[in-house]
């Protein structure tokens, strides 16, 4: 079954290279218009796919007690392997698998219960790879010559009783090659062994898989395809990227939980029999893809664990309960990030939300997100009391103002307007930053959103109104979420308490509302939904906060200086 990766449009710059600019940016206007802008006074606005009843790991695959024995008769002269190419293919509940005996390797692997962008079953083998790129479970000898290629000769395969495993051998009668894969009927874990023998002696090797894993036709596939391994020692998950490898081939061992390879959603490793050590090895495979002017970097993977590979493999999703029915470590393929703490209770209340009451991931979001800001509700509160502090302020403020009207910002004496102004502020109680406080408190949630919305497997492919998939930009030519939020952090600034406010630091927020334009144009449309729903809570509550606690009026002008009249 072939199914060759869409073209790749050029990428634009990914969230986590936005995302600390954009704050950045908003750090620094805030902190400016603070402290340079003294006048101012208020604050600043601010399908689900998995069957997990279907794919719950319900069998494991018998492990074989050693490699597969090889038929007298097929042998001649000590000599194995097969006469003619030939295929076969493994089919189960949740894989189906098409082997060759042109090196004994996969030319295709396809999950059968998750689909591509196109509706297709999710093809894990980059099929358009180039010929000089070794097809998964090719043979990579260390430091060693064979006297065969192990990757383009004919193996003799030899097919298991119940069609869930298949043996391959070859031999020259100097190099001697096994391979044996056996799979269970309702399972995402299989057990795998190899060997490779020259003049009888074991010789240390890898089993690749190059040339990319999992969803090519996701959005920015390669970005979020890398090497994992979990250090036991440690106690964490380390991964690797193309970048790591752009010089050749780097390798790690160790005694890994695990190792292999992963995107944001599948991930293939292996977990060695036997407590033995783990060799993973990372490749960055430049391959030419249709539609694609340059070559884009592929990651690939070598695993070893020394003279005879022996492991359990695990292919399939990172559904944490499919996972730690495999092995309770494997949870640990879901990185929820800095902010764990508040990702993975986020998580799982979308989960129960989703499951209990909406039946669709953006409407939990939407109502999860609505409790989250009438949580923070006190908080926004109490930057509007400390708001409107400062605008009753406002008139010692530029009595202040007025006194150093005519100092310089290198002035000496700049320093002690600043000082005044901040001595008024203590007196009255007043925090001058007290606005800042509702979008600092947001930017956990904000994160852990998006760290929800890049690795759990639910919402990928999750569909809301015109959006197809939660997990990934908007698929129309103009994203509707964004420029929807752009208008709502305009209309939140308008409504914000802004007496007073110097017109230089007016100009420098009207930037806010774009650079959250910028930031989120391109980000998965459940984190904009995430932003924009908490925008309108906040209009909403800004609206009955105004209704409740009017503004002070303002101060009177002062009398105009009109020409003397005559008498």
């Amino acid at each position: 079954m072939s199914n060759s990766p869409g073209s790749i449009s050029p990428n634009p710059p990914s969230l986590e290279k936005r995302l600390p600019l954009a704050l950045a940016l908003m750090m620094l206007v805030l902190l400016v218009s603070q402290y340079l802008f003294k006048p101012a006074p208020g604050p600043k606005p601010v399908q689900h796919v998995n069957d997990q009843t279907a794919a719950k790991v319900t069998e494991k695959p018998p492990v074989p007690a050693a490699l597969p024995a090889v038929s007298s008769s097929s042998a001649t002269g000590g000599q194995i392997g097969a006469a003619t190419e030939s295929d076969y293919d493994i089919d189960t509940a949740l894989y189906h698998i098409v082997f060759s005996n042109r090196g004994g390797v996969v030319k295709s692997w396809v999950l059968k219960k998750y689909k591509d962008e196109s509706g297709k079953p999710l093809q894990l083998v980059n099929t358009s790879t180039a010929k000089d790129i070794p097809l998964p479970f090719a043979v990579e000898v260390k430091n060693q010559k064979l006297s065969v290629d192990p990757n383009t000769v004919l193996y003799q395969p030899k097919p298991s009783a119940n069609g869930l495993g298949v043996d391959y051998a070859f031999s020259d009668g100097q190099t001697t090659i096994r391979k044996s894969f056996v799979f269970a009927k309702d399972s995402y874990l299989a057990e795998v062994k190899s060997q490779v023998l020259v003049n009888n002696t074991a010789v240390p090797h890898f089993l690749l898989w190059r040339g990319g894993f999992g969803d090519f036709k996701a959005y920015k596939a390669t970005q979020y395809q890398h090497t994992v391994r979990y250090d036991t020692g440690a106690g964490k998950l380390v991964t690797k990227t193309t970048k790591d490898a752009k010089n050749g081939p780097v390798t790690d061992s160790g005694n890994y939980l695990f190792g292999g390879l992963e995107d944001n959603f599948f991930a293939a490793v292996a977990l060695p029999n036997d407590n033995s050590s783990l060799e993973v090895r990372t490749f960055s495979d430049e391959l030419k893809v249709p539609n694609e002017e340059k070559p884009v970097p592929y990651v690939g993977a070598g695993l070893s664990t020394g003279a005879v590979n022996d492991f359990s493999l695990f292919i399939g999703p990172k559904d944490i309960d499919i996972l730690r029915k495999v092995n309770p470590k494997l949870g640990q393929l879901v990185d929820w990030g800095f902010f764990g703490i508040i990702a993975k209770p986020l998580f799982l209340w979308l989960n129960w939300v989703h499951d209990h009451w909406t039946n669709n991931y953006g409407w939990a979001i939407i109502l999860v997100t609505l409790i989250i800001n009438l949580a923070l509700f006190p908080f926004r509160l109490s930057s509007l009391k400390s708001a409107r502090k400062m605008q009753k302020l406002q008139p010692q403020i530029q009595a202040i103002n007025a006194k150093y009207k005519n100092v310089s910002l290198r002035d000496p004496r700049k320093a002690e307007q600043n000082q005044e102004v901040m001595d008024l502020y203590k007196r009255e109680g007043v925090n001058p930053v007290g606005g800042c406080l509702p979008m600092v408190i947001q930017l956990p949630f904000f994160y852990a959103f998006y760290r929800v919305l890049s690795i759990a497997i639910e919402l990928r492919h999750a569909p809301w109104l015109w959006v197809p998939d939660l997990s990934s930009p908007e698929s129309l030519p103009i994203h509707l979420l964004p420029i929807i939020l752009i208008a709502t952090q305009f209309l939140t600034q308008q409504m914000t308490p802004a007496a007073g406010v110097d017109p230089n630091q007016q100009r420098m927020m009207k930037f806010m509302p774009l650079m959250f334009g910028f930031m989120f144009y391109y980000a998965s449309a459940g984190l904009v939904l995430y932003w924009l729903t908490g925008n309108l809570v906040g209009i909403g509550q800004q609206l009955l906060i105004n209704r409740l606690m009017p503004a002070p009026a303002p101060p009177p002008a002062p009398p105009s200086k009109g020409p003397a009249r005559k008498k």
